[in-house]
């Protein structure tokens, strides 16, 4: 059953039926085939008990936050700092290119927004100084990732309402992961520019004066980060009005930038709308799926045959992991979170696996789905941002940062205190 289901679904995914529309339709079958009772006469109250779900209205609250950071020109002034302090270090302007993402990411909780956001500033700067484009434009692709992985995240959102676990837990335990993820990024590249000195490009120097006088670009998006996650942690707002704040903080700093217009809040809305729209309708199609799913004991079956096969929990870990391995190759990682999320986390909470801990490893995962080819989908931002070259110089330039993604899969895997531990302190 569960591999007709996933067969009908990667089919009608491939040609190219909308995410939301097919897992409504696979819904809608697997009602008709294997339910006893018309479980679709349900489907009003799934959708307006998803819909009025006061968490999700953060999800559009931190997608207008990463627009206007985007539109107010946080992200160039950003990166002259990043540029100043992390070019020294062998691979000079791509850990830039690491940090200026790690720290846009703490602020948008978008993957393809920082992708695309810091590719914008940056790929210029790497066709000036002489860099060698696969390995620049791979930095950009991987630390674009690190939206999902860094808080405040929309799909550690979506995961903690899939499987009703604390956002604030699962915004605590993304801390430490990110920022030794971006660590184990940086040192790729110092790697690679050790054996290919040439492509690390022309070092830029600076002054110490330079640098320091740069430490007030950082304040906006540190600011922003205090203001969203440090209300939360300090018991002032939930996670939704902290991205409501959030939003009002960066139209402050948009205003004192002199950046903020009509035209500008309305191309923010525009987009905020249309992104917004897409991923409420493929969680609400996933909530129905869902539904169907345990209502016709899909899940229970799973878990069930898998704990008959006698597997220990590091190799039902494993196989978990070899999934999503392959799934992310073909699959868009919201889509791919919302369908698989329902029957893998079950399962792995049945074999002793933390919810919290098991959510930042699909965070990582899903990093790893978004450099997989061929639907990696900040392979395509980046190289949209570039507007010439080939798609295989993004690709070929992501595959070290694939590795790094496993090894930090590896790591979470032996020591898992890395992402459980500063949670347990505060709950």
């Amino acid at each position: 059953m569960l591999v007709n289901a996933l067969m009908l679904l990667l089919g009608m995914l491939a040609l190219a039926v909308p995410v939301a529309a097919a897992m409504g339709i696979l819904g809608l079958v697997l009602d008709q085939l294997y339910s006893m009772l018309p479980l679709y006469r349900a489907s009003g109250e799934v959708f307006w008990s998803t819909s009025t779900d006061f968490l999700l209205v953060s999800i559009p609250m931190f997608i207008l936050l990463g627009e206007l950071m985007l539109r107010a020109g946080m992200a160039e002034r950003l990166y002259d700092a990043m540029e100043k302090w992390l070019g020294w270090l062998p691979g000079g302007l791509m850990h830039a290119n690491i940090g200026a993402c790690a720290a846009f990411a703490a602020t948008s909780g978008s993957s393809v927004a920082t992708a695309a956001t810091i590719g914008t500033v940056a790929i210029p700067q790497g066709e000036r100084h002489g860099y060698s484009p696969p390995l620049f434009l791979g930095t950009l692709a991987a630390g674009g990732t690190l939206g999902i992985l860094i808080p405040p995240s929309i799909n550690m959102i979506i995961y903690g309402t899939l499987t009703d676990t604390s956002v604030p837990q699962l915004y605590l335990a993304g801390f430490f992961p990110g920022l030794v993820l971006a660590v184990i990024f940086s040192l790729t590249v110092v790697v690679a520019c050790y054996f290919r000195p040439a492509w690390g490009g022309v070092r830029q120097e600076t002054t110490w004066r330079a640098r320091f006088a740069s430490l007030i670009n950082l304040v906006p998006p540190l600011l922003i980060f205090v203001v969203v996650v440090g209300s939360i942690y300090a018991g002032i707002a939930t996670p939704t009005e902290a991205a409501a704040v959030g939003v009002m903080a960066a139209l402050a700093l948009a205003a004192l930038y002199k950046s903020l217009s009509w035209a500008m809040l309305r191309e923010a809305a525009e987009s905020t709308i249309r992104t917004s729209s897409m991923v409420i309708l493929i969680v609400l199609a996933a909530y129905f799926l869902n539904f169907v799913l345990v209502g016709i004991g899909l899940t229970d079956k799973l878990t069930s045959t898998i704990l008959s096969l006698g597997w220990t929990p590091m190799q039902t870990f494993m196989a978990v992991v070899l999934f999503y391995l392959v799934l992310g190759c073909f699959l868009e990682t919201l889509s791919m979170m919302v369908t698989t999320i329902p029957i893998t986390a079950p399962l792995m909470i049945s074999m002793g696996f933390d919810p919290v801990w098991f959510g930042i490893v699909v965070m990582v995962l899903l990093e790893m789905a978004l450099i997989t080819p061929p639907v990696g989908l900040n392979l395509f931002v980046v190289q949209g941002v570039r507007r010439g070259g080939s798609l295989n110089d993004v690709i070929f330039g992501a595959i070290p940062f694939v590795f790094a993604l496993m090894a930090m899969v590896a790591l979470l895997a032996f020591v898992p205190g890395v992402a459980t531990w500063l949670p347990q302190q505060f709950y």
